[in-house]
């Protein structure tokens, strides 16, 4: 199906197989096409920035510290009650040398900013201001926002791309390629078009189809083998969409959980069952084609190093791959999604709520409904994409890649009629060492200890 990018054997396939995986690739990407022309958002005016503010970029020369003033009276403390005092860090003045703007070189004069959770600055830190001009207070019309962080994420992202490449070589460049791909079509496409309104559920399906397809088709290469595994990834990203679906409603979830959320409702309409739906599809890809691509691989190792292994054979060696693979990856998504809310699982903690509160506060409810449904799809995709490689990995005795007879087949055949034909003579008996001996094997397949 076009150039290799893998290192290893491809599958020798045959026409049929070929014709019949294209018979559902094209149609699948026509539709993802077409899907992309139809729900891709026009050029609609966003909300944008506030009118009147600007962003710029500067450098801290020097901080002049100052006493704190005193902390009014918050509401519902009773008077009197002792307040923690203010960070003496965060009480003064920070001359900063404007690195962007009109007025870049020029020195400018603002306060540090206070309160909880502020951010503390240092002397020679390169920072975010807002510069509001037309600011009619008797104040700055700096004000000092946050860390800049450009240069940072600059410097972690060229190491990330050189280990990749390092490492990965010309699949290492392909990859990122593909992580190219899949931003642009986060940014420009799904974001934007449930912004401007479109259904997030069709959204989703479109922009994981489209990703899918992409990424998998560049790292990978126009291979059967890349092939098997995007069937695969569609088929569980499919029934990961309809255990969601049925699994959102029997939780009786709305999507809305936290302000984020709220606001999206409020503010531009959106359908935020839909949205968490949308979500739980684009979040489930990531790791479904980490095991559908590593599925369809090892099924390909397989079927090269032992030629004569069939469907069976190949399918039940595979799947031991795949229990081991899933085993791990189950651990990982309930990390991650732990890691993720670890400060709201501290707030439980600390409120001392019954175990069964915690678990149906909607914000839970909602992440156990994620990780529940994507792991059943991660499921579902071992044994999916192991059966399909596995049925197109698996050569028929005596059929050549293209799925004719060899000539040696052919040969063979020629030589058993012959030898069915002819009579042998009365008393001749054939000689022991040319009869077939039976084929012996070390141990029965359905028997393999390793599946016990």
């Amino acid at each position: 199906m076009g150039a290799n990018h893998a290192h290893g054997p491809a599958i020798p396939a045959s026409r049929r197989t070929v014709w019949l995986t294209l018979a559902v690739i094209i149609p699948l990407a026509l539709g993802t096409v077409i899907g992309l022309i139809a729900l891709w958002p026009s050029d609609k005016p966003g909300a944008g920035a506030a009118p009147g503010l600007e962003r710029l970029t500067g450098t801290i020369t020097s901080i002049a510290l100052k006493p704190c003033p005193e902390l009014p009276p918050e509401e519902g403390v009773a008077a009197g009650a002792e307040q923690p005092p203010p960070d003496p860090a965060s009480c003064g003045d920070a001359e900063i040398r404007l690195t962007s703007g009109a007025n870049a070189g020029q020195r400018i004069t603002t306060d540090l900013p206070s309160g909880p959770g502020a951010q503390r600055f240092a002397e020679g830190d390169d920072v975010v201001l807002v510069h509001t001009p037309d600011s009619t207070l008797d104040a700055s019309p700096y004000l000092l926002s946050d860390h800049d962080r450009s240069t940072s994420l600059w410097i972690m992202g060229a190491a990330f791309a050189l280990a990749v490449v390092a490492f990965g070589r010309w699949r290492g460049v392909t990859a990122l390629v593909g992580l190219g791909v899949t931003f642009t079509l986060l940014l420009l496409f799904v974001i934007p078009a449930i912004l401007a309104g479109e259904p997030p559920l069709a959204i989703a399906v479109v922009g994981s189809a489209a990703i899918m397809l992409a990424v998998l088709y560049l790292t990978h290469g126009f291979t059967l083998t890349t092939s098997m595994a995007v069937l695969g990834t569609l088929s569980s990203l499919t029934l990961t969409g309809l255990l969601s679906y049925g699994a959102i409603g029997l939780a009786q979830l709305n999507g809305i959980t936290d302000e984020s959320s709220l606001y999206l409702d409020m503010s531009y309409r959106i359908d935020a069952q839909g949205l968490l739906l949308a979500s739980i599809l684009i979040g489930s890809l990531g790791v479904l084609d980490d095991v559908t691509v590593t599925q369809a691989v090892t099924v390909t190792e397989l079927a090269h190093a032992n030629p004569s292994y069939g469907f069976l054979q190949l399918y039940r060696a595979a799947a031991r791959v795949g229990r081991a693979h899933i085993a791990s990856v189950i651990n990982t998504i309930i990390l991650a999604y732990s890691g993720a809310s670890l400060p709201l699982l501290l707030l439980i903690s600390v409120a001392k709520q019954p175990l069964g509160e915690v678990l149906t506060n909607p914000l839970i409810a909602q992440e156990i409904v994620r990780s529940v449904v994507g792991t059943l799809g991660l499921i579902a995709a071992v044994p999916l994409t192991t059966a399909l490689t596995a049925l197109v990995s698996s050569r028929r005795p005596g059929l050549d890649h293209h799925g004719d007879a060899s000539p040696a087949s052919r040969h063979r055949r020629r030589a058993n009629d012959l030898q069915e034909t002819s009579v042998p003579s009365p008393g001749v008996l054939e000689p022991a060492h040319d009869r077939p001996r039976p084929v012996r094997h070390d141990h029965g397949f359905w028997d393999d200890p390793r599946d016990q």
